[in-house]
């Protein structure tokens, strides 16, 4: 099959041709429709993460099952399905709680094995990750739930617990801060979104961001400040930096909660964060690391409503070729939304 290889940590990413994967016991084989281009997958690229090379990355992904394995109950061939980007063991104590996002024997797609930049990939523990798509909801819709659109979910609905009528500031106006945007609105919040990039907060802005700020040198935190009369009652660096993740917990009022969305390379061993303001204003530093294919359900019935909307977000659909142009150059990209392959192109 073709897939985006790489061949060693900021390689120049190739097509090649690779053996097809084989069902794991327990797991699937999914024919790859659609799968998103993500920062998670330039800072595997970029060598933030401990990944075996020759490699193919790719953990948002949509398709149809191609191959069943031993042991496999509750999925057939054809099924239309999605996966969260964390693959609990589903047998550990997290697992059976419906918390698989922090399984300790987790898998992921892209990062412990071969990913979804590919025409087929192998998934394990089926019938806990699997989630079935509805027939309303299309491939690159659905493959952009996997990781941004399902963490910010979790990140508001789960951690932070938005509340109708609180400010949400969110840093970054890629996929995840979109979906954060997004979500916010149709939670009843208030939500700010922060960029460098004019266009995304214009998008953001049409996805009910009723203030945009431009990070253009200027003092966020005291921009936010001015908006909301002392600060959000919720923060979310979705990007994943020292400067935005100070950016978003100096921009809460007292007592506020900051989720941190977006990875954090390490910056002179290990990121600073501003803890003084934690301690002093009693503030909350919530992390958030995907969702679990048991929180599905609510998500996709907002989805089916027509409550949330992330096929909005999906801004352009490429091929496995221009997609190993585009991922190295990820960090600095400036288009607004978010970026789907399709592995058959």
């Amino acid at each position: 099959m073709r897939a985006l290889l790489l061949d060693a940590v900021r390689s120049t990413p190739r097509v090649a041709d690779v053996p097809e994967p084989v069902a794991p016991p327990g797991g699937v084989v999914v024919r790859v429709m659609a799968t998103g281009l993500c920062r998670s997958d330039w800072h595997a690229w970029a060598g933030h993460d401990e990944i075996a090379f020759p490699h193919v990355p790719g953990h948002e992904l949509a398709g149809v099952v191609s191959a069943v394995g031993e042991g496999v109950r509750r999925w057939a061939l054809g099924d239309r399905v999605t996966v969260p980007f964390v693959c609990g063991c589903g047998r550990c104590e997290w697992c059976l709680a419906g918390d698989a996002q922090v399984c300790p024997w987790q898998q992921q797609p892209g990062f412990t094995h071969w990913g979804s930049f590919a025409e087929q990939v192998a998934l394990h523990a089926a019938d806990a990750n699997l989630v079935a798509i509805p027939d309303g909801v299309d491939f690159a819709t659905a493959a952009s739930l996997g990781c941004r659109f399902a963490t910010a979910y979790r990140a508001l609905v789960g951690r932070a617990r938005v509340a109708p009528g609180e400010w949400v500031t969110v840093i970054g106006a890629g996929g995840v801060g979109l979906s954060a945007v997004m979500i916010a609105r149709a939670l009843g919040a208030r939500p700010i979104a922060v960029d460098r990039n004019p266009a995304a907060l214009a998008l953001a802005g049409s996805l009910g961001a009723e203030q945009t700020v431009l990070a253009d040198g200027r003092d966020v935190p005291s921009e936010i400040a001015s908006i909301t009369g002392g600060g959000s009652h919720v923060s979310v660096d979705a990007v994943g930096s020292e400067e935005t993740s100070a950016d978003a917990v100096l921009s809460l009022r007292r007592r506020g909660r900051h989720v941190q969305v977006g990875l954090l390379p390490p910056v002179d061993g290990h990121p600073r964060v501003p803890m003084s303001r934690v301690i002093a204003w009693e503030l909350d530093v919530l992390g958030s690391h995907g969702m679990a294919a048991a929180d599905y359900p609510g998500m996709l019935a907002l989805i089916e409503r027509g409550v949330l909307e992330p096929q909005r977000l999906v801004e352009r659909t490429v091929g496995l070729v221009e997609a190993c142009a585009l991922l190295p150059e990820f960090d600095r990209a400036t288009a607004a939304g978010v970026t789907m392959i399709d592995p058959r192109r």
